[in-house]
């Protein structure tokens, strides 16, 4: 069975891993590295001591992590076995369905960088897959 003709989510709010051409990678419960960061560099102007410039620096933009997943196994293999050797940029998109409410972000530059799991236990805990991403930032939508 393929995570596209799954019809359960596994809560009512879900992150979706989708990549154009390789469709949905997966479904998840948690997310996290849905931010930026700019750091701030401070100059001193010479002769001026009342205030300091405050001017943007390096955009940082950190890892994703996606947890508590039903993935596309074959998909993962696939693109993780291709990146292996040679990264296999993807443009990849995050949608949050809550209900009605959907919110996307789309990240150029994505690769795989670990992948986790299944993970669970034999008291019918549920298994868990946790899924990492380096990317290049958040592109426009």
């Amino acid at each position: 069975m393929t995570v596209a003709n799954t019809k359960q989510p596994i809560s009512l709010e879900r992150f979706v891993l989708s990549i154009p051409g390789i469709d949905t990678i997966g479904y998840f419960a948690h997310c996290s590295g849905l931010e930026v960061d700019v750091s701030v560099y401070d100059y001193h102007e010479g002769g001026n001591n009342d205030f300091v410039h405050h001017l943007p620096g390096e955009v940082r933009y950190p890892n994703l992590i996606l947890s508590r997943g039903l993935t596309n196994e074959d998909a993962i293999a696939k693109w993780f076995n291709a990146t292996a050797s040679k990264p296999e940029l993807k443009e990849i998109t995050i949608t949050l369905k809550s209900g009605s409410v959907e919110r996307k972000w789309t990240f150029a530059d994505a690769f795989p960088v670990r992948w986790v799991g299944p993970n669970g236990d034999a008291s019918g805990g549920i298994a868990t897959e946790t899924l990492e991403i380096a990317h290049s930032g958040m592109k426009a939508a």
